[in-house]
């Protein structure tokens, strides 16, 4: 993924997560313009303990916080996706190498990619931001 298509997203992210998409008006049928960590992280654990909850989906963009406790049990997902590190620390694997992270990292994975989070401290905490196409962009 180039310089500017990563710049591009992470703008796109950082206005939508301030609340400033004028593309997503809000509808019955559309994504909220605005959530907050506070509101997404009440939904965690889910009704089957599930760590991680949706804050807003909008064509294939999907932010989700997760905050797994423990162990990561992920398992390779279909879509490109971005972490952005809210708390804690550890490290990442991103099916190659061990990558340390703190609060305000951002981490890509690409569709497909085997990775966890390893060592994390019992207050980590993440946005995940899932988006494009089935089996990734292809750029």
């Amino acid at each position: 993924m180039t310089y500017s298509i990563v710049r591009t997203l992470l703008l796109s992210l950082i206005f939508l997560l301030a609340g400033f998409n004028a593309a997503a008006q809000t509808t019955a049928a559309s994504a909220p313009t605005r959530t907050t960590l506070a509101e997404v992280l009440a939904k965690i654990p889910g009704p089957e303990g599930e760590r991680y909850a949706t804050g807003m989906e909008r064509g294939s963009l999907r932010l989700l916080v997760y905050a797994p406790r423990g162990n990561d049990p992920q398992t390779p997902h279909g879509q490109d996706e971005v972490y952005i590190v809210v708390k804690g620390t550890g490290t990442f694997f991103d099916g190659k190498q061990r990558i340390p992270f703190e609060p305000n990292d951002v981490l890509f994975v690409p569709a497909g990619a085997q990775h966890r989070f390893e060592n994390f401290s019992d207050d980590f905490v993440a946005w995940v931001v899932f988006y494009g196409p089935q089996g990734g962009e292809k750029q």
